[in-house]
């Protein structure tokens, strides 16, 4: 690449980065898989930096965030088991932040589901920009949308029951 490219796609990055970043951690659901996430999309953005630059790179890299994290749970998922599982604490004698019980319950949704809220209301992407992104029609985004719009209600309303 030239000098020139170089140098938008560095002022691209240094301007994109905390957005993307905010999504990719949201897609992933942990801090440091969201930027190892970004980071792996950016390192293929910067291959097709020339082709792209002149469309909408935002878009561009929004759509490889969302297949990046489809992927990697695919991956994921065929991992084996340990022997022995991870200890786990009482989630009721933790600190209770803000919101922890909408993140925990956007984390449990599928991957496909978590992209479609994600994109949809921390993004603000319209139904079809979604799909766009996605790579699926607007009706499967409307579909997965009020699926997981649902199992968050019931998530929410379970977790306040179990407050009280």
């Amino acid at each position: 690449m030239s000098e020139s490219d170089d140098a938008s796609y560095a002022a691209f990055v240094s301007a994109a980065w905390d957005r993307h970043m905010a999504v990719a951690i949201l897609l992933a659901g942990d801090r440091h898989l969201g930027e190892e996430l970004l980071q792996d999309c950016l390192v293929r953005l910067y291959v097709h930096w020339r082709r792209v630059r002149s469309a909408d790179p935002h878009a561009y890299l929004r759509r490889m965030l969302a297949n990046g994290n489809v992927s990697r749970w695919r991956r994921r998922r065929r991992e084996v088991p340990t022997a022995s599982p991870p200890e786990h604490t009482d989630p009721r004698q933790q600190l209770h932040e803000p919101h922890e019980d909408l993140r925990r319950a956007l984390f449990a949704l599928s991957p496909r589901q978590r992209a479609v809220v994600v994109l949809r209301h921390y993004e603000d992407l319209t139904e079809k920009a979604v799909a766009a992104v996605l790579g699926c029609s607007v009706g499967a985004v409307k579909s997965q949308h009020s699926r997981a719009m649902a199992r968050l209600r019931t998530a929410l309303r379970e977790d306040q029951e179990a407050a009280r």
